[in-house]
């Protein structure tokens, strides 16, 4: 490639980036026609023939879209049972048994990083916020404790464990194994919400509140008396589905995709293989999880209800499908225009580890656009080409790098910053911006610790 096709690429790269960013910060345009539109552009700057750009957007666009569609869709729709049926509350009220007094921050934080995998964590925080101000109002401990270590949990796992829509589609664009990247995530994962939990506490003592005992509605900042602690809520567990059912959809089919994969990794031969294959398969398992959903969680709910709820799922899983497939377009055309090959020459010889470009263009991007899954999509379909170009960097570890520099900063166009503190009931901005912005400053900050150390010890490994 010659130097002027190297600068022609780098230059349409750059115009992409600035036409999406712009078109999602600055105009009506959705992030869908934008990143087609940056997809175009790209590749006409970088000098590819119109057909040829058409005929990349579709094939990227389709690829990705066939890859994973049909779980996002099954994924969502199971989510959306997960959070009507009561089946959250449930695990919490399992863990908060299971753990004793004292640890009922630990509880929710367990409930919101299982919770977040089907369940988008904005959902899932109204859902479970009730009974993070019901534990608050029996113990005495501080509801800024409870709270941000229900809302950072829910954020990682959000943030990096598929079948959540964003990770899964990290995982096509950059074509690794979805068994083994979700092993290396929920790895990533567990030591990052510590950091969140960590700092849970933290905060939890410098801002300390408690739902008023004569109106729930309000906080106050002073310890309960003994005499409010005698008349605790009640924890409700009528109506809510067993243990067992509450559990199994999500666990059911994260099981059967590592066991596929393990057989994979152990060369199992025979019924085994194809069995393994058969069920393990992400579209196969995650449809099993959604089946034991309705018929399991949904099971008592009259049909049209159901339905109905699952009608609405899908709309809202046809937002996510599309930027996806967008994301895979502009892939496809970057990757057939040179610049995954030219970029990915140039960190070499600059000397710059691989995994810092997806991690800085997610993060970056995450800020811009206040979505954690946007940022992620869209750094994602950039950067995989590039990395996958470079025979030094492990592929996973590039799509980790891009799923935890979707964490970020929050900021006050992040729906999640009002959700976490509106419903936690802080009204307060410095208040709002000590409890939800520093958590996830200490998600970030202990995620590129966690990104570092395991690109260490498993980054060479292909």
């Amino acid at each position: 490639m010659t130097d002027v096709n190297v600068a022609r690429v780098v230059i349409g790269l750059v115009v992409a980036m600035v036409i999406i960013i712009v078109a999602v910060t600055k105009t009506k345009i959705h992030v869908f026609p934008a990143m087609i539109v940056g997809a175009l552009a790209a590749g006409l700057v970088a000098g590819l023939a119109p057909k040829d750009v058409l005929a990349n957007i579709v094939t990227g666009f389709g690829g990705t879209i066939g890859s994973i569609g049909i779980i996002i869709g099954f994924g969502v729709m199971m989510g959306a049972i997960f959070e009507v049926s009561g089946a959250a509350k449930r695990m919490a009220l399992t863990f908060i048994k299971m753990l004793g007094k004292g640890k009922e921050d630990i509880a929710m934080a367990i409930t919101g990083f299982i919770v977040s995998i089907p369940v988008f964590c904005d959902s899932a925080f109204v859902v479970l916020s009730p009974l993070a101000k019901s534990l608050a109002r029996n113990t005495g401990k501080s509801l800024i404790t409870i709270s941000c270590a229900l809302g950072t949990a829910l954020l990682v796992t959000h943030s990096l464990v598929p079948p959540t829509p964003g990770p899964l589609a990290i995982v096509s664009f950059f074509k690794v194994d979805l068994g083994m990247f979700m092993i290396y995530s929920i790895i990533a994962s567990v030591f990052i919400a510590l950091g969140g939990l960590a700092y849970a506490r933290w905060v939890g003592k410098k801002l300390f509140k408690l739902p008023d005992p004569n109106d729930s509605t309000k906080l106050i900042d002073r310890p309960y008396t003994a005499a409010e602690l005698e008349t605790p809520e009640q924890l409700v567990h009528e109506n809510l589905p067993g243990t067992f059912i509450s559990f199994a959809p999500i666990l059911i089919p994260i099981v059967l995709i590592l066991l596929n994969t393990v057989s994979g990794v152990l060369g199992a031969t025979g019924s085994v293989k194809t069995l393994a294959g058969l069920f393990g398969h992400p579209v196969v398992a995650v449809g099993i999880g959604l089946m034991i959903a309705i018929y399991g969680l949904a099971g008592k709910m009259d049909r049209k209800v159901v339905v109905g709820l699952l009608d609405d799922s899908i709309k809202q899983a046809g937002i996510i499908v599309f930027v996806t497939g967008a994301g895979g377009a502009l892939g496809q055309v970057l990757k057939a225009s040179g610049a995954g090959n030219a970029i990915a020459e140039a960190l070499v010889a600059a000397h710059i580890p691989g995994i810092l470009l997806p991690y800085l263009m997610a993060f970056l991007l995450r800020i811009v656009s206040g979505s954690a899954t946007v940022g992620m999509l869209t750094a994602g379909s950039i950067t995989a080409p590039i990395i996958l170009s470079m025979a030094g960097v492990n592929p996973y570890m590039g799509a980790l790098a891009c799923c935890i520099g979707s964490i970020g900063i929050t900021n006050l166009h992040d729906s999640y910053f009002w959700v976490v503190n509106r419903t936690t009931g802080l009204t307060d901005v410095k208040e709002m911006f000590l409890h939800w912005f520093g958590a996830v400053c200490a998600l970030s900050a202990t995620g590129a610790v966690v990104l570092f150390v395991m690109n260490f010890i498993v980054g060479k490994i292909a």
